[in-house]
Formats: structure tokens, C-alpha cells, sequence
């Protein structure tokens, strides 16, 4: 299976940051181990995102202001990184690992990026760690290469993808699905095309149920029954219960369980999927490690029962 790593381009935070970025390169020692000992994974590095890339998706003006460095203070702030030229270049990567994932996903079957899930980012803003919306500049430029029509995003982190069902809120070519925590952030949500709020606490069974309904409507109830081409996956770690910013009460093998549930449902009627890997905030940073490995390595069997 084809892995997109970016953390080789260096995020650099003040210290005591709260967000996790040593996960992503520890996400890729430990898949290069796995590599290592025979699990049939290829690391390729992923392009920068172009402008022609996040310009369909974008809008010109704030696109400048992140490219020169000339963001308000309260973007600034709503981004929730201080900004650099490495904040760019690591932002232009982790959307050209989505690209880059969604494109071979359809060759392939599956293909993930070893980062990204950038759901906040809307068409004029950025928000919560979040700079260019990666899935949905994947979803749009493979409609430009005429790869494919129809794209749904199936958005499992715990936080709601408002940034997402903004930019695709007028378009009935892309359709949108989320499981979330109904009182998390961010408190205003925008309405996506099949949303499901879960209260405080939900456990692994009520979190199943949810996943089971997203899937359906994502399958079946998309686009008009018209079916999808691509299915674009975010599989975040944060649903765990012990995620700092969670709030649900969701185990790892709840998680891996959600994962075998959305990867066999959409391999079973040739739903390519790209996965990109969505937030995770626990404080042992082991286990977001090994909820992400969970999901690439359980995508890299099914491609290997596949015979591919």
C-alpha cells in the first residue's frame, strides 16, 4: 500500500504547544518497522500542493495572505500555529500527500496520507491547526484530472468538519458525512449532507451504531443514490478515550473496529478510499501512534487479501 509522508518538512512550535506534532514522524518509524519485517508498504514523498491545486478550493485573497505571511493576528490565532515560511511548506506537503493518496487510492484500491485531515480550513479561513482543507483540494483536483465525478468525505473525527461542508455546501457532486462530538469543538458547526452529534461519553457500542449510519448514508444514501467514485476517509484518533480533546469514550479496538467496518464496506463495492489520518490529542503519544498505525496496517491486509 502507498503511504504520503510529510514529516520530514518541520513544523516548528513554541514549546508546551499542546498540539502533537512528533506523532506524525513517529507514525513512520513505526510503519518503516513494520515495512521492515515484510508488511508490503511503500513511503513516497508527496508533492507540494500547487496554486492552480488549492486555488479551486480557496479563495485567492487569503491564500496570498498565508503564502506571504501577512495573516491578521486573529487568523493567526484561529489557526492556532504562530506562522512560517515552514508552516507553508509544511501545509503545501500534507495537501499534496492527500492529493497524492486520493490519486493512487483509485489506481490502487487504498492509499493514505501519513498526516492531514484538515477539516477546519474553509474557503477563506483557516482554523484549529488547520491551513488548506487537504480533502477537499484532493476531492476537487481529481475531478479536474477526470478521474472521477462523484467524491464522498467521510469524516471520522471527533471534532465536525465545518471548514468541509462550507466549501461543498452548493455542490451536489461532493458529498459530505460526519460523526462527532455533538458539544465539541467547534461550536458553531456548519451543516454538512449527513451529520450525527454524539453526546459526552459515547461508548464503543453507540459509537458503532453511528459509524454503521454514516456509512450507509455515504454508500447509499449519497449523491442522489447515484452512488461515488472516490471515498476520501478521515480517520481521526481522537474519538479515544483517552484523548485529551475527545470527550467520547470510544476504545482502540472500538476505533480499529470503526476502520474494518468503513474500509470492507466500501471495498466490497470497489470504493477506492484515501485515508488521511485526522486529530489525535491523547497525552501518551504511543497510543495515537499505534491507533493511525491500526488503521494503515488493517487497510494494508484488505489490499493484500485483494491481491494487491
Amino acid at each position: 500500500m502507498r503511504l504520503f509522508p510529510s514529516d520530514r518538512y518541520r513544523l516548528p512550535l513554541p514549546e508546551g504547544h499542546r498540539f502533537p506534532v512528533e506523532k506524525y514522524r513517529a507514525l513512520r518509524k513505526r510503519l518503516e518497522a513494520e515495512a521492515a519485517a515484510g508488511q508490503a508498504l511503500e513511503f513516497i514523498e508527496p508533492h507540494a500542493a500547487t496554486d492552480e491545486e488549492i486555488l479551486r478550493v480557496h479563495k485567492r485573497a487569503y491564500v496570498g495572505r498565508v503564502m506571504a505571511g501577512t495573516l491578521t493576528p486573529a487568523e493567526v490565532r484561529r489557526i492556532g500555529f504562530p506562522w512560517s515560511e515552514q508552516l507553508v511548506a509544511r501545509s503545501l506537503r500534507s495537501t499534496g500527500a492527500a492529493v497524492d493518496a486520493a490519486a493512487a487510492a483509485i489506481e490502487d484500491g487504498i492509499a493514505a496520507s501519513l498526516a492531514g485531515g484538515t477539516h477546519h480550513a474553509g474557503s477563506d479561513w483557516g482554523e484549529g491547526y488547520c491551513v488548506f482543507n487537504d480533502t477537499a483540494v484532493a476531492a476537487r483536483e481529481m475531478q479536474a484530472r477526470g478521474m472521477v465525478e462523484r467524491v464522498v468525505i467521510l469524516d471520522l473525527d471527533v471534532h465536525q468538519g465545518n471548514g468541509t461542508a462550507e466549501i461543498f455546501a452548493a455542490d451536489p457532486s461532493v458529498f459530505t458525512v460526519s460523526v462527532h462530538g455533538a458539544r465539541n469543538f467547534p461550536l458553531r458547526k456548519h451543516p454538512g449532507d449527513f451529520d450525527i452529534g454524539l453526546e459526552d461519553g459515547a461508548d464503543d457500542s453507540t459509537y458503532l451504531a453511528a459509524v454503521d449510519a454514516a456509512v450507509d448514508a455515504a454508500l447509499d444514501g449519497a449523491l442522489g443514490g447515484a452512488g461515488a467514485d472516490l471515498l476520501l476517509y478521515i480517520a481521526g484518533a481522537d474519538p479515544y478515550a483517552g484523548d485529551r480533546l475527545g470527550r467520547l469514550s470510544v476504545s482502540r479496538a472500538g476505533l480499529l473496529e470503526r476502520d474494518r467496518r468503513v474500509l470492507a464496506a466500501a471495498r466490497s463495492v470497489g470504493l477506492p478510499v484515501g485515508i488521511v489520518c485526522g486529530g489525535g490529542y491523547c497525552a501518551d503519544i504511543g497510543a495515537i501512534v499505534e491507533i493511525h498505525a491500526g488503521t494503515m496496517l488493517l487497510a494494508a491486509d484488505l489490499l493484500a487479501a485483494e491481491g494487491k
